[in-house]
């Protein structure tokens, strides 16, 4: 597993998640997906401020940090009288992106005004390349989506 869990990743897209955590910030739900698990909403804000910090500054790099993350959500979420919802395990390896930009990302880029090729996506780091796979893939595209291309690879703008 990568080794990029220092200090709670922010990003500025997201700046308002970070004052009073009711929702999950995007760095948090890459370290749920390495440990398998998917934390909803509600079960989220279930959870004591304090929880919900011991989540987001917990490591999540090497196999026992996951496991000791995975323990400590299923015991605090026990404590509320629910279970996270396990991962398949295609969902759970899209906690490390791939090499090359998806086409469905490259393509919302594109017509959002962001020119995104390999180039560009390789020199964005791990959690960079996670956000925008997330805000900018799937069924339902992110409003956070421009903000994030633009605080990201802004300079490449088209």
């Amino acid at each position: 597993m990568p080794q990029e869990d220092a200090p709670l990743r922010r990003f500025n897209f997201e700046a308002e998640v970070y004052e009073t955590l009711s929702c999950v910030p995007m760095a948090v739900r890459r370290k749920l997906d390495r440990a398998g698990v998917k934390v909803g909403l509600k079960q989220w804000q279930a959870l004591g401020r304090g929880e919900r910090l011991a989540i987001c500054h917990l490591p999540a790099a090497s196999d026992e940090e996951v496991e000791a993350l995975h323990l400590f959500i299923r015991e605090a979420l026990a404590r509320g009288g629910t279970e996270p919802t396990p991962l398949s395990a295609a969902d759970r390896a899209g906690a490390e992106p791939p090499t090359d930009p998806p086409g469905a990302l490259v393509e919302q880029a594109g017509i959002l005004g962001f020119a995104l090729d390999g180039s560009t996506w390789r020199q964005l780091d791990g959690d960079e390349r996670y956000a925008l796979m997330k805000l900018g893939t799937g069924p339902k595209l992110s409003h956070n989506l421009k903000a994030a291309l633009g605080e990201l690879i802004g300079a490449h703008a088209s």
